[in-house]
């Protein structure tokens, strides 16, 4: 059976690098109708936060990809052990007793790359038995076999046929002088002992896979398959990473400005990976039903954003794509997180459709509607108010009008169109003219959603209360409220 798992390390925020191998994973399971596994990879004590663990769990969450079944890596170190010795007793480990390893997992030296300490690697059996009886600290490492194979090989079903040399090969760490097991280790073990089919992950683990290929084959297991992504970058073509490029490279950022969690998973889908009809807006369904790893690219991908325009403009554009395809109700719902608690869930039922097409982000809302939120509107200038080819007399006839008209009218949709409409004709100016001074005395501007729909929501109370307001500014030829 199919099986793949998603293994962070909480030694930081979910990364939006993550976030994506944890959305191909997830695509890949469930369009094959596998498993999706979640393992807390967590052996690294001295850098695990319990702030990293929120994140990812918080981000995981949003993104609303349930898996099916869920691991710490912490809970499994017995297991761990066990298959470090198990691979030592076949004679493919061996201690290292060198004082200056005892705590390092892979080593290098300035004059070029280190493989092994031949001391150690030739030490006897009865020699190492009894130093490691004694009690002296000890690294154990893999025996890479340079002496009996030339090269490690593995197929990726990215990246095809990959080789290295085993002269290349250092003899890597499985477990450090306090028994506890390295990431190779760790990793290995668990994937073999989950039965993990498929190992997708990023293209810069790929120079770890010809060890963990020589673990596998150690521990007498079939290596799984092997699927390396390509990178996430900046537009100046560095790895994406927080210290220099900031909270945008972390997936709660992307949550908390108001983008869907369903087209973030579109947007992370599209870095690196395209479907064979070159579709962009695909719903959730439509993703499982096309992915494939052969639709994923081989250069890295670019996700384009600016100090001043900090999200990459395709994200923002996919998520207001994803806005429009929601239903009123459902948007509501999504809209609940970026209003004032003070707005009841009966006036954000009204508030949706005003926003439905002039919302990119959800953060966006209180920019459109800020005025329905407050109970007296910031100040504006008078001539705002007045029309277009009008002048101030114009604009105070319109407000004094629509004060004595809208009292009396049923406050609906269609009601106070007929009537600001006929009010427009007795004046005998344009609808326009008519429809622009009560917009910005019950809005305090001239750009916002439809007049009608407006006064709807506000409320005739409040409307006639800012039309009062805006006939006071108007009575003060310089008046600047």
């Amino acid at each position: 059976m199919l099986r793949v798992r998603f293994a962070p390390s909480p030694t930081g925020y979910l990364h939006i690098g993550s976030a994506r191998t944890f959305v191909f994973n997830w695509l890949y399971a469930r369009h094959n109708g596998g498993t999706m596994i979640l393992r807390i990879d967590d052996t690294d004590v001295e850098r695990n936060t319990q702030s990293s663990l929120d994140s990812i769990f918080e981000g995981l969450k949003w993104l609303d990809l349930e898996w099916d079944e869920f691991y710490r890596q912490s809970d499994r170190g017995d297991l761990h052990r066990a298959m470090a010795l198990r691979i030592f007793e076949k004679g493919l480990a061996y201690r290292d007793f060198t004082l200056a390893a005892a705590d390092s997992e892979d080593k290098s030296h300035t004059g070029g790359p280190w493989l092994f300490n031949p001391g150690m690697r030739e030490l006897s059996k009865e020699d190492s038995d009894r130093r490691a009886a004694a009690g002296e600290a000890f690294v154990l490492r893999f025996r890479v076999p340079r002496e009996t194979r030339s090269e490690v090989l593995f197929h990726d079903l990215v990246y095809g046929d990959q080789c290295k040399a085993t002269a290349d090969i250092e003899d890597f760490a499985l477990l450090r002088s306090s028994g506890v097991p390295t990431y190779h280790m760790a990793s290995c073990a668990d994937d073999a002992d989950l039965g993990i089919s498929h190992i997708i992950r990023g293209q810069d683990h790929l120079t770890n896979t010809f060890k963990h290929v020589l673990i596998f084959e150690g521990l007498g297991v079939a290596a799984p398959n092997f699927a390396h992504l390509p990178l996430l970058i900046a537009p100046d073509g560095s790895k994406l990473s927080k210290r220099r490029h900031g909270p945008v490279v972390s997936v709660t950022t992307y949550r908390d400005e108001g983008f869907l969690p369903q087209a973030f998973v579109n947007f992370v889908v599209l870095l690196g990976w395209s479907p064979k009809d070159n579709r962009e807006v695909m719903s959730r369904q439509e993703l499982v039903d096309a992915f494939t790893l052969e639709g994923v690219n081989h250069s890295n991908a670019t996700v384009n954003f600016t100090d001043e325009v900090p999200f990459d403009p395709k994200a923002v554009w996919l998520n207001a794509e994803h806005i429009r395809t929601m239903d009123d109700a459902e948007l509501a719902r999504q809209l609940r997180a970026f209003v004032p608690e003070t707005v009841d869930d009966a006036k954000l039922d009204q508030i949706a459709p005003l926003v439905h097409e002039r919302v990119k982000l959800l953060k966006d809302v209180n920019g459109v509607v800020d005025f329905l939120f407050v109970r007296d509107l910031p100040p504006y200038d008078s001539n705002e108010l007045i029309p277009p080819k009008g002048d101030q007399i114009m604009a105070l006839n319109v407000l004094k009008l629509a004060r004595t008209t809208l009292p009396s009218v049923e406050w609906n949709h269609d009601a106070l169109d007929a009537a600001l409409r006929a009010a427009a004709s007795e004046l005998k100016i344009k609808t326009g003219q008519m429809f622009q001074p009560i917009r910005v005395a019950v809005c305090g501007r001239k750009v916002a959603p439809p007049l009608f729909e407006t006064l709807v929501v506000l409320g005739r109370d409040t409307a006639l209360d800012r039309i009062d307001k805006a006939i006071a500014m108007l009575a003060v030829p310089t008046s600047k409220v």
